[in-house]
């Protein structure tokens, strides 16, 4: 069972880009999508909706989006140069448009590969560099990315919820939003919890040591503009 672990300690209004939309919040999402695979991938198809087909190489959205698969932060100058970058790190771009209508404008889909593991992350930039994502291989969610939230890919059975929520329990942790799906019964499921604080070493641990839990992505609080100042 693997833990990966992202900190978002992305500071709001400081940014490259014309559009807080389509520049820091594409970055945010690249970001968010790079952390949820675990790694840097090989191979990445991103697929622009909406706004963000329309413009993207006008507000450099594709640039945006490659550079936070790549690491970098909104406020990295780095960003104008995301392609050259992908090329010398080995991640292979394709960068595809769609027709198709979005319940979002600025609606980016991308399909990450590396080596025998593949993965999609869907998200949308709902304005001022935040961000919210609402599919994760195939899984409907909704992550924004404003409070502390963990993903444990499980089997879906009888008690694994319970066993995962007395374990908040136990550490005094407060669920402010949980989300299961799964894609038929007895089989993965996705688990979206949300929490008011941030959720200890120790309740990680434990999710870990439960039986039929598999990967476990832990994604910290996404800073807001405000908290800045």
């Amino acid at each position: 069972m693997t833990i990966f672990r992202s900190l978002f300690d992305i500071i709001g209004p400081v940014m490259v880009g014309p559009s807080s939309s389509h520049t820091a919040g594409a970055v945010r999402i690249g970001l968010a999508s790079r952390s949820i695979f675990g790694e840097q991938p090989d191979k990445v198809d991103i697929t622009l909706y909406g706004s963000f087909g329309h413009t993207y190489k006008g507000h450099g959205t594709d640039l945006a989006l490659i550079a936070g698969l790549l690491g970098l932060s909104t406020e990295s100058v780095e960003i104008r140069s995301a392609y050259q970058l992908a090329d010398k790190a080995g991640m292979k771009v394709r960068i595809n448009t769609s027709g198709e209508i979005t319940e979002h404008p600025n609606t980016a889909r991308l399909f990450m590969h590396k080596d025998n593991r593949s993965m999609s992350v869907t998200g949308i930039s709902t304005g001022g560099g935040m961000i919210d994502l609402i599919e994760i291989d195939g899984f409907d969610v909704h992550v924004s990315c404003d409070e502390p939230v963990v993903l444990i890919f499980h089997r879906d059975r009888p008690g694994l919820i319970a066993r995962v929520t007395h374990i908040l329990a136990d550490e005094k942790v407060n669920v402010s939003q949980m989300e299961v799906s799964r894609k038929a019964r007895g089989e993965t499921a996705l688990m979206l919890i949300a929490t008011d604080g941030e959720i200890p070493e120790r309740a990680l641990r434990g999710f870990e040591l439960i039986e039929d839990v598999g990967t476990i992505v832990f994604l910290s609080a996404l800073k807001r503009e405000s908290d800045t100042v």
